[in-house]
């Protein structure tokens, strides 16, 4: 297993710059990046006296000879447009660019953002909390529920029981999350009049004065609503998931040579059953919870006024705060390559008979 492991780590080094590759060729292949909103925000957001000096500029007949490029650069200092494209860097090629960035980001400096003034590394660790604890709690909630579920619509298959509960989730999974959101605002928060809930964030303005276990109640307390939303909508999924495998399992030989011999239901359902059912189900929960921390819970975030990472990446890709953008890919890409070969360890924990040893990478 130290083979397969120590392979697929080697594996991580190309697929992690490939993605890089091409994402940074995209990104930079985007209008309006950096230099751009500096060069239009030095042109009209920096008051009169700058606005009077780039017409100024226009009349005296300078113009953006070196950085044609640029929209809105026409008439500003050639000197101060190539001080700001090496306040950003863009005073290199772009293969130069690359190189030093990954230099940097192998040795996780992911540099300062270009608008927000901080280290990047320190905004993403900081809008952590928020993020993990949509995910992890949306995460647990659903297999908690998911999993009894599907077993229990796969005993009863066919059944009335079956029937509506699929309606129920399939109801529940065809309503966006922000719609949620936004009914258990209207019904248990801004509209209602005892307001249950509070209506934004991840605690209260007061939450360092409180004890710890009023810490704990007031963070559970906020985190309600915006898992609620999010939840919601997530069984559907995991729930058929379950089922089917179940299904499938249950219609297998041994499980009627094990009904043949007189052993009982729940025996053969948790003895036998369970195991080969479940690995599917079991080994998905980290790649799930990846995907709910980094890629669900935006709206949910904007909605509920929480400031976490997909807020973060969001607002970076509008300003074009490359630090941020790339920073955020190469660390969850290298954290969702990681995912990926615990994926395949929790196969191997779930049923042994599983060997990755043999396998071609």
């Amino acid at each position: 297993m130290s083979k397969y492991i120590f392979k697929r780590l080697l594996l991580i080094i190309p697929t992690l710059l490939g993605i890089m590759v091409v994402n940074f060729i995209v990104i930079q292949a985007a209008p309006g990046g950096p230099v751009e909103q500096a060069l239009l925000s030095a042109k009209y957001s920096q008051g009169d006296g700058e606005v009077v000096k780039s017409t100024q500029n226009i009349k005296s007949g300078v113009t953006d000879t070196g950085a044609a490029s640029y929209r809105g650069a026409q008439g500003l200092d050639p000197e101060f447009i190539k001080k700001i494209e090496t306040m950003y860097g863009f005073d290199k090629p772009p293969m130069e660019r690359f190189f030093l960035m990954m230099w940097r980001y192998i040795r996780f400096d992911f540099d300062d953002s270009f608008f927000r003034g901080r280290n990047v590394l320190e905004l993403i660790i900081e809008r952590l909390p928020v993020s993990i604890s949509l995910g992890l709690w949306t995460t647990l909630i659903v297999y908690l529920v998911s999993i009894p579920l599907g077993i229990l619509k796969a005993v009863r298959h066919g059944s009335k029981f079956d029937a509506w509960t699929s309606g129920v989730i399939a109801v529940f999974y065809a309503i966006p999350s922000f719609l949620f959101a936004l009914l258990l605002i209207t019904l248990l928060a801004a509209g209602n009049p005892l307001k249950l809930f509070p209506l934004r964030g991840l605690v209260s303005e007061n939450w360092n004065s409180l004890p710890w276990w009023e810490q704990i109640g007031d963070y559970l307390w906020h985190m309600v609503l915006p898992v609620l939303a999010m939840v919601l909508g997530g069984f559907a999924g995991l729930t058929f998931l379950t089922k089917n495998s179940f299904l499938e399992e249950i219609n297998k030989q041994y499980v009627i040579t094990a009904r043949a011999k007189g052993v009982m239901p729940k025996k053969i359902l948790y003895g036998h059953v369970f195991r080969n059912a479940m690995l599917i189900v079991i080994s998905g929960f980290p790649g799930s919870l990846i995907r709910i921390l980094f890629t669900g819970a935006l709206l949910i975030e904007i909605i509920f006024s929480l400031d976490g990472i997909g807020l973060l990446g969001y607002t970076a890709i509008l300003k074009r705060d490359y630090p941020i953008i790339f920073g955020e890919l190469y660390f969850f890409t290298l954290l969702g390559l990681l995912i990926k070969l615990v994926n395949d360890l929790m196969y191997r924990a779930v049923d042994p008979r599983i060997d990755f040893e043999s396998r071609e990478l």
